[in-house]
């Protein structure tokens, strides 16, 4: 049966229009089917027969009062008859459920037009999904039917409803799965679903929904979190939906998917959040729409989406609410109930016609319109098509009374069950006819059946109405009754029947019939004949190509049996005879082989009862070595490959086999050589040969019919063993000769030449030098890189291979000599020393420059004296010990890793005497006008000066001399520094400078002044006061910090509130009008004084205050005393125990109000925090924050935030635990967002490459 639409007129004209488009929830057309479900029942109690005679139509308007709060989906499932009122218990359906269509698939959707689409792949794909209202709504005659079918998505035809659905294959991946549950608003609640990965070779993939198509996985955030976790012992995956802090639109329906290759497992399960109880009806209807950003800014203007929807046909409302974004489609459709609906008012219809009517099959109905004008002309229309009267049928009987124009329907079957409607002009008006249908009883109901096999088997049944169409079920489960089917069915008027023909114990059980009206059900029992052993099989043990007999005599005699070998059927052949006389069955084989070994099972025909026998097959062993062809039994492998000889063995049964080398036994635990056995070959590995393996083998087998021997030989080859170390006795710039000696070892066949490589030290690339082998054990190597350090290695190669590398030899470095010095010079000549200097050599090379060789000779001798016994690295050298008034020559050689350069030498002689030279000072530019220097910073000036011999050099202060206790001189050779580590004003003067050699004397004067901070004015006084203007003087300061007066600050102070303004700066005069002040403020002045040093330390104050007043007005002002808002310190906010992740900043927060402003201080383990590089402190607005950088497990303890002042303190505690060291799955189970795990991790790498 069919409900009546509930969305405003006009009604659908054809029964497709019928159909609802709506969102894909289930919960939404559950309540949609119940709310419309008080318009099936007969209105005030009425009889049917009243609705049938058109007396009562049914009422559209009748409306269930909703609830205030939200109700759950249990509860808008409505309750099927009872069975008193079918007159026979009948099957109870909770709803429509993917897993539950699954389950009964083809039943479902052939008897009952159940069927549901798979779940989408894609949130934002749509597909069509058809559901069967549940019969909590619907009479059991409709079950079947097409019309009782609601469409969502584009629409589906009646006839493709019969189609069989492609739905994903089920199992049971799932073993605990998520429930339903009911929380208030603002409460957390925890989803679990866990999954067994004992046969899993990967993880199962997982997805959430919400409804049939919105992906949960996008929607993670701070009320949305999704885990999953893997426990190892017991297998079992376990994922997690975690909603916090729940919203009323959290409500609905919820489905858990998961897949693994091609299968697949789904559940569904409710979530209710209850709200507060709303105290009136007017609600924002509007609000549920808004998207579910409002943080973000649209310059779009605004959508009424209620307006769409309320001008929206029903099929629209899925495709809507997609587009903007609506997911409570439910609490919508309720809402859209409580809007009172306007009806037009029709010109040609003074009453039209009622928007739905129901009657009973068979049944009579009247369907009546008013006119407002009799004379307009009336067309009826069943579907869209005219109905037009016919004098032979009283089907369709047209009335007029008065202005009313009725048309009677007679005799009502289910093809009556259509959209009707009435044109009068252009005017017209539909209503929508439902037709029900009487429940099917069951009158006689089938029997209990107790049989044999190979019996007939007949259950009967008898219903209220021929033609009913009834289902069979056997367990619960419906019976097959295809063409290739064992089971019959038949009617015969209002009988059915059931047939069995050849009945067997797999037809016990209980089988029901099931119709619209009730049930009937009754248990099938199958049992077997008894079966009588005269004589059973034998056990037999024989020879390979033996005959084998086997006999036994059965009761009765009549019944045939089948021959099993193994659970194979045994057929006849010429081999094989298989015979039976009156109780005789025999079975004679020939002659045996390995293959009738085995379990033989005879099998009467139509027994469960069997014979059984086992046949063993034996045969002597026997090694098979011919089949290796292999010269004189020997192998010959190479060292370090692989050896897995297999050798063929038979024998029956299956032979021992044991390996033998020498007296060692080889076992099959073995690591590297072990010897396997299985079916007809037994097996030596060897997994790395190595030179030991080599000898004879020996292989004994062993079984009950006798034993075997066989010897192999194994032959290991190997390359040579590498040669010793390489020797590099000669290296030149770009080349070197290397030698080496032969390998000790040959591997057992002669050596054919040699491979050289070589390479950079600091590489590890080899690079090989020879392309074609070398007979001899020495070569050189060419084409390197001067300065690169190179190591070289050998190879030797045999007919087997190449042997190892040897050792590399010991790194050499291919280097050259520099050029000679160049530009070789005397700088200085004296009694007893001789100083010169020269420029580096114009080529160093790759060896570089390890220092200066200085030899000198006397003049006319050959006898070079080495003058520096270490190498100087400077480009200056002063030779000593000499004798005054020699003459000498003097030569220099540049020094590196491979030897010395050619000398540079002078190209005349040097006498030995010494030059007088005269003073000269050479004051630097900076130190030829005054120096200044801040009070408290360092001088350090550095004066060079020339004379030879050294010069004396003296320094006075005004001239004095000048205490070393107050200024640090240092003289030198060529310069005089004179240092004051902490400058005082004191120190400033002129320093005169005296250098002197001999009668030769140079003098210079040096300017140093000491500058300070200067004092404030002496005094500031208020001259005149006018309008909104004062007129100051003040006298400059009496200390003007050593240094000129470059300015004044003028400052302003409110007498309220005294917080100081800077009027003006960098003012020059002594004397200032400062304007635009506020009339009735009275004002103080400071003024500070300022020279290069910066502002003086304090200013001078007024005395008194300036009263600013308007002109022509003198106001009296009221004493009044100042509010006192001093108040000891008290904290508005605690700080709060936290927990932190090693390595990442965490901070403490709490708020502290006081007055006068508070001290904050902070304390770990009541140990105050000073200067510690860790933590940093901030205090804004009375907010007090302590940020502590990167915290290790050891940072946690118990923190203490104190403030002081001078009415009181006060201090809150919070402790700290620090969780650091964590692996990556050990964060994943705490619930840690992967891009924090993910930076965790990435620091945690650092700090251990730091280490």
């Amino acid at each position: 049966m069919r409900t009546p639409n509930p969305s405003s007129s006009p009604v659908p004209h054809t029964k497709t229009d019928i159909f609802l488009q709506a969102s894909v929830q289930d919960e939404t057309l559950r309540e949609y089917h119940l709310v419309n479900q008080t318009h099936d029942e007969t209105p005030n109690g009425q009889p049917e027969e009243a609705v049938a005679e058109g007396k009562e139509p049914v009422e559209t308007d009748v409306r269930k009062p909703e609830p205030t709060e939200p109700e759950p989906l249990q509860a808008v499932v409505a309750q099927e008859p009872s069975p008193t009122e079918n007159g026979s218990n009948q099957p109870q359906h909770d709803g429509v459920g993917v897993k539950e269509q699954a389950e009964s698939n083809n039943s479902a959707v052939k008897e009952e037009g159940l069927c549901s689409s798979p779940p989408p792949e894609d949130a934002n794909s749509l597909k069509k999904l058809s559901i069967e209202l549940p019969n909590d709504s619907v009479p059991v005659p409709a079950m079947g039917r097409k019309d009782s079918v609601w469409s969502l998505g584009e629409g589906q035809a009646p006839e493709e409803l019969d189609k069989p659905i492609d739905t994903p294959p089920l199992s049971t991946l799932l073993i605990e799965k998520p429930e339903s549950a009911t929380i208030p608003v603002g409460g957390d609640i925890n989803f679990v679903a866990k999954v067994e990965a004992k046969d899993l070779l990967r993880k199962p993939t997982i997805k959430w929904f919400k409804g049939k198509w919105m992906d949960l996985a996008s929607k993670t955030g701070k009320h949305l979190q999704l885990k999953e976790t893997f426990d190892r012992f017991t297998k079992i995956h376990t994922f997690e939906m975690h909603i916090i802090k729940a919203k009323d639109n959290y409500s609905g329906n919820y489905r858990c998917e998961v897949t693994y290759k091609d299968k697949f497992d789904s559940c569904s399960f409710d979530l209710e959040v209850k709200e507060a109880e709303q105290g009136s009806q007017n609600i924002d209807i509007r609000s549920a729409f808004k998207r579910r950003e409002p943080k973000q800014q649209d310059d779009t203007p605004e959508v009424d989406v209620w307006e769409i929807l309320k001008n929206a046909r029903p099929d629209q409302y899925e495709k809507i609410a997609f587009m903007y974004g609506i997911t409570d489609l439910r609490g919508l459709l309720r809402r859209m109930k409580k809007i009172p609906k306007e009806e037009k008012k029709s010109e040609a219809f003074a009453k039209k016609l009622e928007p739905a009517y129901q009657v009973d099959k068979g049944g009579k109905i009247r369907l009546v319109v008013d006119l407002a004008d009799p004379t307009v002309e009336l067309k009826w229309y069943k579907n869209g098509q005219e109905i037009r009267p016919t004098p032979n049928q009283r089907k369709y009987i047209f009335e007029h009374k008065g202005t009313q124009r009725i048309m009677v329907i007679n005799n009502c079957t289910m093809n009556d069950d259509a959209a009707y409607s009435v044109a009068a002009g252009e005017d017209k008006c539909t209503t929508e006819l439902f037709v029900k249908e009487l429940p099917i009883k069951i009158v006689k109901g089938i029997e209990p059946v107790k049989t044999t096999v190979n019996e007939r088997i007949e259950l009967e049944c008898e219903v209220s109405e021929e033609g009913a169409q009834v289902k069979w079920m056997k367990n619960g489960v419906e019976v097959p009754t295809g063409v290739r089917s064992r089971y019959r069915v038949k009617c015969e008027g209002t009988k059915h029947y059931l047939v069995i023909d050849d009945a067997s114990r797999e037809d016990t059980g209980t089988y029901s019939i099931m119709a619209t009206g009730g049930t009937s059900e009754a248990h099938v029992q199958v049992d077997l004949k008894p079966l009588k052993v005269y004589q059973d099989l034998q056990d037999m043990t024989v020879m390979l190509g033996q005959p084998i007999k086997l006999h036994c005599e059965i009761y009765p005699g009549n019944v045939p049996g089948r021959w099993y070998r193994n659970g194979q059927l045994i057929q006849p052949s010429d081999r094989i005879s298989i015979l039976h006389r009156n109780k005789n069955h025999r079975l004679e084989i020939e002659t045996s082989s390995l293959h009738d070994a085995g379990d033989y099972t005879f099998v009467p025909e139509g027994y469960s009862q069997s014979l059984s026998a086992k046949i063993h097959i034996i045969d002597p062993p026997r090694v098979h070595l011919d089949s290796l062809n292999f010269p004189d039994n020997t192998v010959t492998i190479v060292a370090g490959n692989k050896l897995r000889l297999e050798i063929p063995i038979s024998g029956e049964p299956a032979p021992r086999v044991v390996w033998m080398k020498g007296e060692r036994v080889i076992l099959e635990s073995g690591h590297r050589v072990h010897a396997e056995t299985y079916g007809d070959q037994t097996s030596l590995t060897i997994e790395i040969t190595e030179r030991e393996d080599s000898g004879n083998y020996k292989i004994v087998l062993q079984n009950e019919a006798g034993e075997a021997t066989a010897c192999v030989k194994i032959k290991v080859v190997d390359i040579p063993d590498p040669p010793e170390a390489p020797l590099v006795p000669v290296v030149g710039g770009d080349w070197c000769s290397m030698t080496w000696e032969p390998p000790k070892y040959d591997g057992g066949s002669p050596v054919l030449g040699y491979f050289i490589e070589r390479k950079k030290k600091q590489s590890s690339r080899w690079m090989r030098l020879n392309f074609d082998l070398i007979k001899e054990t020495s070569f050189e190597p060419k084409k390197m890189i001067e300065g690169v350090p190179y190591e070289v290695r050998v190879f030797a190669v045999n007919a087997i291979g190449m042997s190892k590398p040897s050792d590399p030899s010991k790194a050499f470095i291919p280097l050259a000599v520099t050029s000679e010095p160049t530009m070789l010079v005397v700088d200085d000549v004296t009694d007893n020393t001789v100083t010169i200097k020269w420029r580096p050599p114009e080529t160093i090379g790759a060896a570089g420059l390890d220092g200066y060789l200085v030899e000198y000779c006397i003049e006319g001798t050959d006898n070079w004296v080495v003058s520096n016994t270490e190498l100087t690295e400077k480009t200056k050298y002063t030779i000593t010990g000499l004798t005054p008034g020699d003459k000498i020559l003097v030569r220099v050689k540049a020094i590196n890793a491979a030897g010395a350069s050619s000398p540079r030498t002078l190209q005349h002689s040097i006498l030995v005497k010494e030059v007088i030279e005269p003073p000269k000072i050479r004051i630097p530019r900076h130190l030829k006008q005054t120096y200044t220097r801040k009070v408290g910073e360092a001088v350090n000036l550095v004066v060079p000066f020339l004379g030879k011999p050294r010069p004396k050099v003296t320094w006075m202060k005004e001239g004095k001399a000048i205490e070393p206790s107050h200024v640090s001189i240092r003289n030198t050779d060529c310069d005089s520094i004179i240092f004051i580590r902490k400058a005082e004003r004191s120190h400033s003067g002129k320093y005169e400078m005296t250098v002197q050699v001999e009668n030769h004397m140079d003098t210079a004067i040096i300017d140093i002044q000491i500058v300070d901070l200067p004092g404030p004015p002496l005094s500031v006084t208020i001259e005149d006061v006018w309008g909104g203007n004062v007129a100051l003087v003040w006298t400059p300061p009496k200390d003007s910090g050593n240094a000129p007066i470059t300015g004044y600050t003028i400052q302003k102070a409110d007498k309220k509130t005294m917080e100081w303004y800077t009027c003006i700066e960098h003012y020059h005069r002594t004397c200032i009008t400062i304007t635009e002040l506020v009339v009735g403020n009275e004002y103080f002045f400071r003024i500070f004084a300022e020279n290069m040093c910066g502002l003086s330390e304090t200013a001078t104050q007024t005395k008194k205050s300036a009263l600013i007043v308007k002109e022509g007005m003198q106001m009296k002002t009221q004493e009044y005393s100042d509010h006192d808002f001093k108040e000891a310190p008290k904290f508005t906010q605690p700080l709060i125990n936290t927990f932190a992740i090693a390595g990442y900043n965490t901070t403490l927060n709490c708020s502290v109000r006081a007055n006068p402003r508070a001290k904050v201080i902070w304390m770990k383990n009541k140990i105050v925090i000073i200067d510690d590089p860790r933590y940093r402190m901030f205090s804004n607005q009375g907010v007090c924050t302590l940020e502590i950088r990167k915290p290790s497990p050891y940072d946690g303890g118990l923190y203490t935030c104190k403030a002081i002042n001078d009415l009181g303190e006060a201090q809150v505690d919070c402790k700290l635990e620090v969780k650091g060291g964590f692996t990556f799955y050990e964060l994943m189970q705490r619930g840690v967002p992967l891009h924090l795990i993910d930076k965790y991790m990435n620091e945690a790498k650092i700090v251990e490459q730091e280490k």
